[in-house]
């Protein structure tokens, strides 16, 4: 089925329905191609996704050094089989305990 006129040349000529679809049709096509460039995930913010990306890996490994070394702490504080040298170095530091026949020199900062 053809739509529109057809002129005395075989010219078609379209109706307004029709150019009206063709424009919706046109428009929607630039908004996409501009949503494939320019969108939050189009090519200009694919450097940025990348940077991002790199950040996030560096902090998770960063994280993870942080994690292996609690770990450590925690295997060292088990209550079943403390670490005798960690164990009297927090109650140094938390407490303020000393032995009887230990000796407590203090630095100055400057």
């Amino acid at each position: 089925m053809i739509l529109g006129r057809v002129t005395k040349e075989g010219h078609r000529i379209a109706l307004p329905r029709e150019k009206l679809t063709q424009g919706v049709a046109l428009a929607i096509l630039l908004l996409l191609g501009g949503l494939a460039i320019a969108g939050p995930s189009g090519f200009l913010a694919w450097g940025e996704n990348l940077r991002l990306r790199d950040e996030r890996q560096a902090r998770i490994v960063q994280l993870e050094q942080e994690r292996d070394k609690l770990r450590n702490r925690v295997a060292l504080l088990d209550p079943d089989n403390a670490d005798p040298d960690l164990v009297g170095e927090l109650l140094r530091t938390n407490h303020n305990v000393v032995h009887p026949d230990e000796i407590v020199i203090s630095l100055e900062s400057k």
